[in-house]
């Protein structure tokens, strides 16, 4: 019989259905670094959404045979000890292909028409006091005939772009930082830091993409640019992305992920003065958690661990 354990079940907050076969099912609500290879011992399948699971809980769990990742990112799992172990690894995917464009054209919408700085107007009472129908204290601009650059072209990229095209924008999608050769479709990632009105990422986080946009991409970038981030904190070199918001290298960036999350307290992304910011805003990793994306997300992770069992694994990373 199969020994599934979920590490952190409190991470998807939807009725996640059982196998079609009998198994002994485990849950915890969280699971702590230390916890994990005690609280796998035994575990021929290991479900995590976050918890991570390194070389030497690989190495220590020598039943395990699968860990159904409850995400599609998987930097938190080490992906070669898994190989060397022959344990299979699978993600999620698609789910959440409309769900995050979505949020990603909230944060965009909000922050090129100047929403918060007119909340901040209003509250202030200067509509009242206008000697005429409507205020003109911040620039508005249109997404219509805007530049989007999108990096990353799978399901959540060309979510993304297919809203930007629905809205009039044009769309350039970046090679690889770096690339000798531009394949079809796709331009230089130089060109596109510097024609982007905005700059959506959608890669993940790997070794080579750690600090994908830093200084230098910031200051390449126009001055009157957005920065969208709905992937992962790492991406993007938080401090550069601080001194460029306050200098204004670009004109605003909408973040929903962060380096270390939850950040701690005194995390500089969540400085009480960067949040005034009326060109910055941060929401707390939720893009992907829609009701309908959670359920898909839940359903597909059942699907995963019983394709696994009936020797046709799929969605695979390992």
């Amino acid at each position: 019989m199969q020994r599934i354990v979920y590490l952190d079940r409190a991470s998807i907050p939807v009725e996640v259905f059982r196998p079609a076969f009998n198994c002994d099912w485990v849950e915890y609500p969280k699971t702590a670094a230390a916890d994990v290879v005690a609280r796998l011992a035994g575990a021929t399948i290991a479900i995590t959404n976050k918890v991570p699971i390194d070389a030497a809980a690989v190495d220590a769990l020598p039943e395990l045979k699968m860990i159904a990742v409850a995400a599609t990112g998987a930097n938190h799992i080490d992906l070669d000890a898994c190989r060397r172990r022959g344990i299979v690894v699978s993600n999620i995917r698609g789910y959440a292909e409309h769900t995050v464009p979505e949020h990603v054209f909230a944060l965009l919408l909000a922050l090129s028409r100047n929403l918060l700085a007119w909340r901040a107007t209003l509250q202030a009472g200067a509509w009242q006091q206008s000697e005429q129908f409507c205020l003109f204290n911040h620039p508005i601009q249109d997404l219509h005939g805007a530049t989007l650059g999108l990096v990353g072209s799978g399901s959540l990229g060309n979510g993304v772009a297919r809203l930007a095209e629905a809205f009039g924008m044009r769309v350039l999608r970046a090679e690889r930082k770096g690339a000798i050769q531009v394949r079809p479709g796709y331009t230089a990632f130089a060109t596109v830091l510097a024609e982007a009105d905005a700059l959506s990422l959608h890669c993940p986080l790997t070794a080579e993409t750690s600090s994908l946009i830093a200084a230098a991409e910031l200051q390449a970038m126009k001055s009157s640019a957005i920065l969208i981030n709905t992937a992962r904190g790492g991406l993007v070199d938080e401090a550069a992305l601080i001194q460029a918001l306050r200098e204004g290298w670009i004109a605003g960036a909408g973040f929903d992920v962060v380096t270390a999350e939850p950040p701690p307290v005194g995390h500089p992304m969540l400085f009480p003065e960067l949040l005034a910011l009326p060109n910055f805003m941060l929401t707390p990793h939720v893009a992907w958690s829609s009701q309908p994306a959670m359920r898909a997300l839940a359903d597909q992770l059942i699907a995963n661990i019983e394709a696994f069992v009936a020797g046709q694994p799929q969605n695979q990373l390992v």
